[in-house]
């Protein structure tokens, strides 16, 4: 990233020698101040170009990048505003330019390109400049910065960053979101000694989180994903009911709704809730889900019959395991080679691809540093064409600017080709990970069906005599219907098991510890 963002510093001031034009700064400035943005954006250009004084120069390229963004050009007006911000505090426009650099970051959602220059620019030289910035700009400079952060595994930085984000900022959910999740991350610093004290911090900000009310469109999902982090967090400290608990207030058909499926079926079989678990995968498995991509879940399946001793059905859950990943697993042998071509990895993404299994290219199309790439490039793309067919067209400013925008289109899909390529290994690896396992549960399967067959125990017999009763009704206002193997919409996500057990009774010997 950071040789990306070379890339982006020299982008601008744009790099076109115009005739010096003394007034030209006073007539764009008076035509901005009018709200003719087409007027003046060629005007401030020529005015940043000439060879006037640095003040002058400096103000005009500021104001250049105030006029494309009021045009509606949001990342034509992020390549100007970063240009100042890459030229450090001596701009005479400097603290603007950053507000003005944050302020796209919102418009366009962009987590790649933007917090990656504000982290570099996040230095001991600038920071009391910046805490004289609105506060809410602060507050998103703190939260951006943090996400680097985070991905970087700085994590004590990370903390302080996303402490520092106040309670009634826009970014507040999301600052605790991430804030929760750095402190619940086994590679903390310190957590041998203070996990209890991290994991304490980590279910409050967890929890501040899903109490936050602030107007953000973005809140519902990021509290759907505090959830899923009060789960995974109650889980690795063996609070598995209290998991549970978390995972089951993720609303049905909500983005993150099968993750937490999946999760619940690993927190109910952890609580030796076995129908529970196999409710959570028949969810899972339900039609509705025929594009998820979730290798594991068929191995928890099979995991949960091992453990009842329910052989036959074991096998039959590898089986389909197997038909339904084993293929996938030769068709992305082409894909992951190391030193692939970065543009052809996004491209495999950026439109409907046949040469990628559909959940695998579902699965990649929901990484959401992938929907951003792709947001942000439809967005480029637009202001391009508006750039060659406007007001501006043949100008010295529309040519240098489309010119900039193809710079920042080429960096935008390396970032893409880069996480693209990265998740295509992420699958390879998590299909070879689980065609391990089912072959260590099948060889294991049938050692235990061997040693029941030495030991002359008819397990037949043994399920023959034992009954099946209905689950326990969760309260009054709940009806049962046995499933009959249909899925119907309202009843997916309600669904229980109850087992039998093929393992047969425990010897006084064998129970002894």
């Amino acid at each position: 990233m950071k040789r990306l963002l070379h890339i982006l510093v020299v982008l601008a001031p744009f790099a076109v020698a115009a005739q010096q034009d003394s007034g030209g700064y006073n007539r764009a400035l008076a035509a901005f101040n009018a709200g003719d943005f087409d007027t003046a954006a060629p005007l401030f250009f020529q005015a940043s170009e000439s060879g006037g004084d640095a003040d002058t120069k400096g103000k005009a390229e500021f104001f250049l990048a105030q006029s494309l963004a009021k045009k509606g050009l949001p990342v034509s007006a992020f390549i100007s505003y970063a240009a100042i911000v890459n030229a450090g505090p001596s701009h005479p426009s400097y603290l603007k330019a950053v507000e003005g650099l944050v302020d796209m970051q919102q418009q366009l959602d962009e987590q790649n390109l933007i917090p990656s220059i504000l982290n570099q620019a996040y230095s001991e030289e600038v920071r009391d400049k910046w805490v004289t910035l609105p506060k809410e700009v602060l507050a998103r400079i703190n939260y951006l910065v943090g996400t680097v952060s985070q991905r970087r595994m700085r994590f004590e930085e990370a903390r302080s960053l996303l402490e520092a984000v106040p309670k009634d900022s826009r970014v507040y959910a999301k600052a605790r979101y991430l804030l929760g999740v750095v402190l619940a991350d086994p590679r903390f610093p310190g957590r041998p000694g203070e996990g209890e004290a991290l994991d304490k911090e980590a279910l409050a900000a967890f929890n501040a989180s899903l109490s936050s009310n602030e107007p953000q469109v973005e809140l519902k999902a990021t509290q759907h994903l505090a959830l899923i982090g009060l789960g995974r967090l109650h889980y690795r400290r063996g609070e598995y009911a209290d998991a549970t608990v978390a995972y089951e207030k993720v609303p049905r058909y909500t983005r993150y709704w099968d993750q937490s499926l999946f999760e619940n079926g690993f927190a109910r079989f952890q609580n030796e809730d076995f129908g529970g678990a196999l409710g959570s995968l028949q969810a899972l498995h339900a039609p509705q889900f025929a594009g998820a991509f979730q290798p594991e879940s068929w191995i928890l399946k099979s995991t949960v019959y091992y453990y009842s001793c329910l052989y036959d059905e074991v096998k039959t859950t590898l089986a389909a395991f197997d038909e339904l990943y084993g293929p996938m697993a030769k068709q992305l042998e082409p894909f992951t080679a190391e030193d692939g071509d970065l543009v052809q990895a996004y491209n495999l993404v950026a439109a409907e691809n046949r040469r990628l299994p559909r959940p695998v290219y579902l699965w990649l199309r929901n990484n959401e540093r992938i929907r951003e790439v792709m947001r942000v490039l439809a967005k480029l793309d637009e202001e391009k064409r508006d750039l060659s067919g406007g007001p501006w067209r043949g100008t010295p400013l529309a040519t240098q600017t489309v010119a900039s925008l193809e710079d920042v289109r080429g960096t935008l899909l390396q970032v893409g080709g880069t996480l693209a390529r990265s998740r295509i290994r992420e699958a390879a690896d998590n299909l070879r990970t689980f065609s391990d396992q089912a072959e260590i549960i099948r060889v294991q399967t049938a050692l235990d069906e061997k040693d029941l067959l030495q030991a002359g125990v008819d397990q037949k017999a043994l399920l023959t005599r034992q009954s099946l009763y209905r689950p326990k009704m969760p309260g009054a206002a709940w009806n049962y219907w046995k499933f009959q193997g249909e899925f119907w919409i309202d009843e997916i996500g309600y669904y229980q098991y109850t087992l039998k057990r093929g393992c047969p009774a425990k010897t006084a010997e064998q129970q002894q510890p």
